[in-house]
């Protein structure tokens, strides 16, 4: 697969063409719109379905070091990444301290919905994968906002609200974290008798709930970067830099553990890839001293669209060719 082929295929496929849909629409201010209660009924379905299909394949599967060493391979990216995303904002740009620990850590930690985008986009494509992937995303998304916590106390903020324990709990009980692990464990015990029973469900309706949810996306993120007045040049390229060394990052965490093609390739995106749902929640009750807006439309309409446009496809490309 060459790389402008990937991209063409990636920017081609109905989840994207809906995403480019709803950003058309928002930014020639139409009044399209999914009500607020859809679009989190949307988010519940995507991460029940993948987190479900996950623990079917793992089930199906028998465990090993393969599966050891993705885990270990995807907390040491996400515990890494916000040292090196706070690096380069501290060097290039005059954000605070605190705020740069904030999108740090959003950086750090995984988009659910750019990994869905990535499992369809592998599955349309042909490219298997291991099936445990989405648990070691799932398990991604805490390391980051410990590492952010730990920079900004070390710039000299202290953490608020009930002390480090309740926002350790916070974390831990995340809707989207508990939502993932949990709809993976129902896969792993059920196994093929519970996709028997699930698989309309979940495998039918998926490439088109898919779709709507991304025409949402389409439409917040387009709305979000015409509202932004506050971010510097530098900031900016942030946005569209930060995920390529994320990438990278990712693509040597996946080789280092010993996955296949399309396991290297989940691995480089979920390293490309920003948090805008677990992590704000988070970073609003522990940073409220950050400015939420930066790492927001950082991760919103900068680097969510970059990935789901060319950073998939590209990602696939260059785990296909390094591991082959």
């Amino acid at each position: 697969m060459d790389i402008f082929g990937a991209s063409l295929a990636g920017v081609l496929a109905p989840p994207v063409l809906f995403f480019l849909l709803g950003a058309g629409a928002a930014l020639v201010r139409s009044d399209l719109s999914v009500p607020d209660a859809i679009g989190k009924g949307l988010s519940l379905y995507l991460m029940l379905a993948i987190g479900f299909k996950g623990g079917v394949a793992v089930a199906a599967a028998p465990l090993g070091w393969t599966l050891a060493g993705a885990i270990l391979a995807g907390i040491v990216l996400s515990f890494a990444i916000p040292f090196l995303a706070y690096g380069a904002l501290r060097v290039a740009s005059r954000l605070d301290a605190v705020t740069a620990a904030s999108v740090s850590g959003h950086y750090g930690s995984v988009s659910v919905v750019t990994f869905v985008t990535a499992t369809a986009y592998l599955a349309s494509a042909g490219i298997p994968h291991e099936g445990f992937m989405p648990a070691v995303m799932a398990l991604m998304e805490t390391p980051a906002i410990l590492s952010a916590l730990w920079l900004a106390r070390r710039a000299g903020a202290q953490p608020s609200g009930a002390g480090t324990g309740h926002i350790l709990r916070e974390v831990a009980v995340n809707g989207s974290v508990l939502l993932l692990l949990g709809s993976f464990a129902v896969g792993w015990i059920s196994g093929e008798r519970g996709m028997v029973q699930l698989r309309p469900f979940v495998d039918g309706l998926f490439p088109g709930l898919l779709c709507l949810f991304l025409l949402d996306m389409g439409l917040i993120a387009a709305r979000q970067l015409r509202e932004s007045r506050a971010l510097s040049p530098t900031v900016i390229a942030f946005g569209f830099v930060m995920p390529v060394a994320g990438a990278a990052c990712g693509l040597a965490a996946g080789l280092a553990a010993g996955l296949m093609p399309g396991g290297v390739a989940l691995m480089a995106v979920l390293g490309a890839s920003a948090s805008y749902i677990a992590v704000p929640a988070v970073m609003r009750l522990a940073l409220p001293q950050a400015n939420p807006g930066v790492a927001m439309t950082l991760s919103l309409a900068i680097t969510f669209p970059l990935n789901v446009l060319v950073g998939i496809p590209l990602c696939t490309a260059a785990a296909l060719a390094i591991s082959g």
